[in-house]
């Protein structure tokens, strides 16, 4: 097949420009990651309503959306410590409630609306408080791990180490899983996703491990009950988050949940792994780290 310039140019310009947002706010400092995540938590909200409607084939008007987004962010919020606070404000504190009512009363207003209302919709809509805010939320615990506060000002933050090795442990296992499935790969792992198979799925978890772990201990200091165990997590929840998105946009009947990055999909397209293995990876650590 001859390679198509223009659609080569625009996957790869979404690409850089993607790689480049993400290493701002994942790199620069703690606010900036709240940012991207609250920017992230956003859009695979508007994604996933998108999807419920399809499957239910029934509308979902707009205050219930913004319902649902508002106190899904207050859930998010509730995860934010004392590295979040302005001026002796806390985030938390300050945003939670107000967000909280505010959603509250929107989700009221909307189901009262006369547009046609599916209770069934609105419950796996619900589902979306679980599945994008609580993650979400818990991004951001696990990106306060390792702040270290003297006084009131922050003295050392190796918080973005948690999350950069849970991140990249979710694109080495798919990059390897991919690599080692398209050499070796001839048993279907599911039939949700026809193209992965289960020689990929172990050899890119295989790798994942053994390279996360030992760059998660001896580069970056960590027990090896930390520098096991995330990549270890991120591999199976990773790709077990891979096929439930999978499954729900199967049921949606579409191929892409979105076109935020043009040629690769939308927001639970690419952070569909990271919904699951992120919850594991911060009750491993609240419980084991």
């Amino acid at each position: 097949m001859a390679l198509n310039k223009e659609v080569f140019r625009v996957r790869a310009t979404s690409a850089i420009v993607f790689v480049m947002v993400m290493l701002a706010g994942l790199l620069w400092n703690h606010w900036s990651f709240l940012i991207l995540f609250t920017i992230i938590h956003f859009g695979c909200w508007r994604e996933y309503f998108n999807l419920v409607e399809k499957i239910h084939n029934a509308g979902i008007n707009n205050y219930i959306r913004f319902g649902f987004m508002f106190s899904g962010f207050a859930l998010m919020l509730w995860f934010c410590g004392p590295a979040y606070t302005i001026k002796g404000y806390g985030l938390r504190e300050s945003l939670c409630l107000p967000f909280a009512i505010a959603g509250f009363i929107l989700l009221v207003t909307g189901i009262f609306q006369k547009q046609q209302f599916s209770m069934r919709g609105f419950s796996i809509a619900a589902l979306g408080w679980l599945y994008i805010s609580v993650c979400w939320g818990m991004m951001i615990g696990l990106r306060q791990e390792g702040m270290v506060f003297k006084g009131s000002f922050l003295y050392a933050d190796f918080g973005k180490i948690l999350p950069i090795i849970l991140i990249v442990s979710i694109w080495i296992n798919d990059t390897m899983a991919y690599i080692v499935g398209s050499f070796i790969g001839k048993t279907p792992f599911s039939k949700i996703s026809p193209k992965k198979t289960w020689e990929g799925t172990i050899g890119g978890a295989l790798l994942c491990v053994v390279v996360m772990s030992l760059a998660a201990h001896y580069f970056f200091g960590f027990g090896w009950n930390i520098s096991i165990a995330v990549p270890l997590i991120a591999a199976v929840a990773g790709t077990a988050g891979d096929l439930l998105e999978s499954k729900i946009k199967r049921l949606a009947n579409v191929k892409d949940s979105g076109t935020m990055m043009p040629g690769h999909g939308g927001f639970l397209d690419r952070f569909d792994s990271l919904l699951l293995a992120t919850p594991q990876v911060w009750i491993y650590v609240q419980f084991f780290g």
